[in-house]
């Protein structure tokens, strides 16, 4: 099973819809440079698939797109969310592994707020980056264990 990544999403700030950058440094250890969400724990970098946020366009969010969700990076093609815990994935010159399935959402979600819904919690994922590099659109998402 193998997807691609559709987007990488920044922001400098937590809470907030996050930006499409053209291409994200991932620090082993740390997560997307200059990204709100990165630091030494397990939840170093969040997915989300942009069949999630179809889900949501479907009942009537219009208007949404990658970054939206807070996700640094929108995947496509592989169903994120089914992926257990400890799964290692190879994506553009990174290898990461699966940490957490979904989360709560905070208080004062901006899509939950303007769509009275939130996708993420249920079908968003984290990372751990093992080995750092670059990452772009358009990059494979390879399972590897």
């Amino acid at each position: 099973m193998s997807g691609k990544v559709i987007a990488i999403n920044s922001s400098e700030k937590k809470g907030e819809m996050k930006k499409p950058v053209s291409i994200g440094n991932f620090i082993k250890g740390h997560g997307l440079e200059n990204d709100a969400h990165a630091g030494n724990w397990h939840r170093q970098v969040s997915l989300l698939g942009q069949e999630s946020i179809d889900k949501m366009i479907d009942m009537g969010a219009a208007g949404l797109c990658a970054g939206n969700f807070a996700e640094n990076i929108t995947t496509e093609g592989i169903c994120v969310y089914e992926l257990p815990i400890g799964t290692k994935l190879k994506i553009g010159e990174t290898t990461q592994e699966v940490t957490q399935i979904g989360k709560k959402c905070h208080a004062g979600c901006e899509i939950a707020q303007q769509v009275g819904d939130c996708v993420m919690p249920r079908e968003g994922i984290f990372t751990i980056i093992l080995e750092g590099g670059l990452i772009k659109a358009g990059d494979s998402i390879e399972i590897i264990e």
